[in-house]
């Protein structure tokens, strides 16, 4: 951030319109703090008074009623840190920089997120806008996408009511405005955004668990996994229904939960496999033959099956495994038990 601070300093003055996408709400909380304070000390080192409420947070949860002095106030809220919120719908046309500090994948999401800052504002003399780019988000730049056409009214003109779908057993709706999930907020039902129900998520697991490191951990054993996810929102259903949402079929939901709650960038099952087989090759290679083809063998298993898939009772009888030697194989190294816990361990740390 220090780095993002002097950028701004260079290009004219650290006063500048600018939205920074954050990984989580806390990052977001995080990021407008850390901006508070390089922009204090920077105004004592130049002998200036501070402009009030350089930097803010603006998630579902708070924040909004500030988007107007965004927009039209000269001298305060300059820095929105957000997770979602911004990436559509809000019109800022004095925006100045849009920053990455998140992982995106969607090519929508992204050109959502840049067209925040497309519009020209002759008023203050805006031609052009900056983007800073700490995770590669502009690797999207000309990645096609599609959308549905959309549904013509009938007759009458009138507008169309949103489309209900059911997705993993909840109540989803689809209008122009977005998807909306109808869950239970203070004892009623109600729908809320996507990014407002992520951010609930995220939160929560945040509060079960502190960091990437603990939450591997947890994830590694199949009682604590439980436990925690019972604990997340709708009885833990809430992953699985984000990982439909968001097209991530082809992840782990430690790495659907991962991103979320500890911006941790999302690999691929398969992604996932190779890194593993690419950073632990010398671990594989130290073990006897035998023991080395049947953790090859159990992780292939992760590649297409993910982690309830490595903890099915069935998986020492399947005849890859059993053809690579086995649960004999790995009773030579130890108890089988902790050699998988072990196997686990490195799979989500690659």
């Amino acid at each position: 951030m220090q780095r993002f601070f002097q950028f701004l300093v260079d290009s004219g003055a650290p006063e500048q319109k600018t939205i920074i996408f954050c990984a989580r709400d806390s990052h977001a909380d995080d990021v407008a703090a850390t901006m508070n304070n390089l922009y204090v000390d920077w105004c004592q080192k130049q002998n200036r008074q501070p402009l009030a409420s350089f930097a803010f947070k603006c998630t579902a949860a708070e924040g909004k009623d500030n988007l107007p002095e965004l927009r039209g106030a000269s001298r305060s809220h300059f820095i929105a840190t957000t997770v979602e919120l911004l990436t559509t719908g809000v019109d800022v046309p004095c925006l100045q920089n849009i920053v990455f500090f998140k992982y995106v994948r969607s090519p929508i999401s992204f050109y959502q997120m840049i067209g925040r800052g497309t519009r020209l504002d002759p008023p203050t003399g805006k031609l052009m806008f900056r983007i800073y780019d700490y995770t590669n988000a502009t690797d999207l730049f000309g990645r096609t996408f599609i959308t549905k056409k959309p549904r013509e009214s009938g007759g009458g003109g009138g507008t169309e009511p949103p489309l209900q779908i059911i997705v993993e057993g909840f109540d989803v709706r689809v209008s122009p405005a977005g998807h909306f999930i109808l869950t239970n907020v203070d004892g009623r039902a109600v729908p809320v955004t996507i990014e407002e129900y992520k951010e609930r998520l995220a939160k929560r697991l945040v509060e079960e668990i502190k960091t990437i490191t603990e939450f591997r951990e947890c994830w590694i054993s199949p009682k604590w996994r439980r436990e925690i996810l019972g604990r997340l929102p709708d009885a833990g259903r809430s992953p699985i229904l984000i990982q439909r949402l968001e097209e991530m079929e082809d992840f782990d939901l430690f790495d659907v939960l991962g991103e979320l709650g500890y911006g941790l960038l999302p690999k691929t099952r398969i992604q996932r496999t190779e890194a593993f087989y690419y950073k632990h090759r010398p671990w594989l290679s130290s073990l006897r033959l035998q023991a080395c083809n049947t953790l090859s063998a159990l992780v292939k298993v992760f590649s297409h099956s993910g982690t309830d898939g490595l903890e099915s009772s069935a998986i020492f009888h399947t005849p890859e495994i059993a053809k690579a030697g086995g649960l004999k194989a790995l009773r030579i190294l130890g108890k089988p038990s902790e050699i998988l816990k072990e196997t686990k361990l490195r799979i989500f740390a690659a």
